[in-house]
């Protein structure tokens, strides 16, 4: 680790963190089209490009759309090449990750840029709450998050939630809404990977009688179903280009048209999106619009992965231990030596598993207090993401041989085959989905199954997010 300054540091009062200071830094344009330029840095994650979407805007043509970031944390400021063409050098190398030293210079492009720390501080407030209405996290980086949410939600703001799969992006959107003025008002969710290509429009701007084939009668898309409260668009990454010009179109006029429809509709929207996909890598590569992006991202804000914040597990496990409890009439606990293995995990499932994980345990927990045993009973592969079969079904589909309870009296065939069946399903999804880390899209094309049938059968088996 480099021998410098760290640019973010923590303030603590009576060992809870109550502010973090940002150190404020520089950036001098040495030579390029921009040659003279100084910009000023005071988030702690800015970005560098040719597109309008960068906070750090260059004009040089050999600058790729997003080029690079600069990303303060506890260390010091990084340098991160973001996938450029022409790549980020720091002298002659060539660099993809490294820390800056006060004084660096780096070029991309043709565009040569000086990297100087300053002496004043940006203020990064904590939110004094350990949640924000269904998100929970005491950690210094969901503290943060809850925020800017706190100050977001009761605005009628756009805001773009990233983060990987697991990590609870709808919760945060739903939190959004529930924390404005428009609680009362309807809250819709849009998949858009879930829905097929074909459908999508009228899924969002509904259709009219005869607008195309099947179209029996007239309906309101999502749009107009969420008018007056929040459409969340979750995997807006998966929206095919095609359509994105029409999504823009209703955003920035609020009305729209539906398929096969003459008359413009007014819209009343508060307009959530989530993806766990680089928007911002897209844009470069031309599988989604710049000025969309920049629609969407008014305020954008980064839902950490939970291996960024182990110091939640112990509040999120005994949070769905109790949820167990109350669904059973009783009291449930955790041994050390289990919540010992749950914090060494690396949780590549994010919440999502964590929460899976701790319900199959429970499962199969003899008593009221879950062990270390019951945790490695209730995994696929490691600690991977599964559902709540029953034991019988569990036995047989994990190589256990036939559990006897599938053979007694009153079992019917058709309903011992379909428990075998279950048990096979659950065990398989939940080993597919933790090879791939949780992503729908590689997973599906392993399984060799579409989007649409893989997040049926996830659902079928309570694999989805919560």
């Amino acid at each position: 680790m480099p021998e410098q300054d760290p640019a973010v540091t923590t303030v603590f009062d009576g060992g809870r963190a109550t502010v973090r200071h940002l150190r404020k830094s520089k950036l001098v344009i040495i030579s390029g089209p921009e040659a003279g330029k100084e910009i000023e840095l005071t988030k702690q994650v800015v970005g560098g490009g040719r597109s309008i979407i960068n906070d750090i805007p260059l004009t040089d043509k050999a600058v790729s759309g997003t080029h690079f970031e600069i990303r303060g944390d506890d260390h010091g400021y990084r340098l991160i090449d973001v996938g450029s063409t022409n790549g980020t050098y720091v002298g002659d190398l060539r660099i993809k990750d490294v820390y800056l030293r006060p004084g660096t210079t780096f070029r991309v492009g043709h565009t040569e840029l000086r990297f100087q720390p300053l002496q004043d501080v940006v203020e990064i407030e904590l939110s004094a709450k350990d949640r924000f209405h269904s998100v929970l996290g005491s950690s210094v980086k969901m503290r943060e998050m809850f925020a800017t949410l706190e100050k977001v939600a009761p605005s009628d703001l756009t805001v773009l939630v990233t983060g990987e799969t697991g990590t609870g992006k709808e919760l945060v959107a739903r939190g959004i809404h529930d924390a404005s003025a428009r609680r009362n008002k309807p809250f819709v969710v849009l998949d858009c990977g879930a829905i097929p290509k074909e459908l999508i429009e009228s899924t969002l701007f509904g259709h009219e009688k005869g607008a195309f084939t099947g179209a029996v009668g007239q309906h309101k898309g999502c749009f107009e179903q969420a008018n007056g409260g929040t459409i969340f668009l979750d995997e807006i990454g998966e929206l095919d280009i095609g359509l994105q010009p029409k999504l823009l179109r209703v955003l920035e006029n609020r009305e729209l048209k539906r398929v096969g429809g003459d008359k413009l509709i007014k819209i009343d929207d508060r307009v959530v999106a989530a993806t766990n996909r680089d928007l911002r890598q897209m844009v470069n590569n031309g599988t989604f619009r710049e000025d969309l992006y920049f629609r969407l991202s008014v305020i954008h804000v980064e839902n950490p992965p939970l291996r960024d914040r182990k110091e939640d597990i112990p509040m999120l496990v005994h949070h769905f231990l109790a949820e167990v409890a109350k669904r059973r009439g009783m009291s449930l606990n955790i041994a050390v030596d289990c919540m010992t293995a749950l914090m060494g995990h690396d949780w590549p499932g994010n919440v999502r598993e964590l929460r899976n994980v701790v319900e199959r345990a429970a499962s199969l927990s003899d008593g009221p207090t879950i062990t270390r045993a019951d945790l490695v009973l209730g995994r696929a592969g490691a600690f991977g993401a599964v559902s709540e079969p029953s034991a019988a079904a569990a036995s047989t589909a994990s190589g256990g041989g036939w559990d006897p309870k599938l053979l007694e009296p009153g079992v019917t065939f058709k309903e011992a085959k379909q428990e075998v069946l279950d048990g096979f399903e659950y065990v398989y999804l939940g080993r597919l989905l933790d090879r791939n880390n949780g992503n729908i899209t590689r997973s599906a094309h392993e399984a060799g199954l579409t989007r649409y049938h893989l997040r049926e059968l996830l659902k079928r088996h309570k694999l989805t997010s919560t």
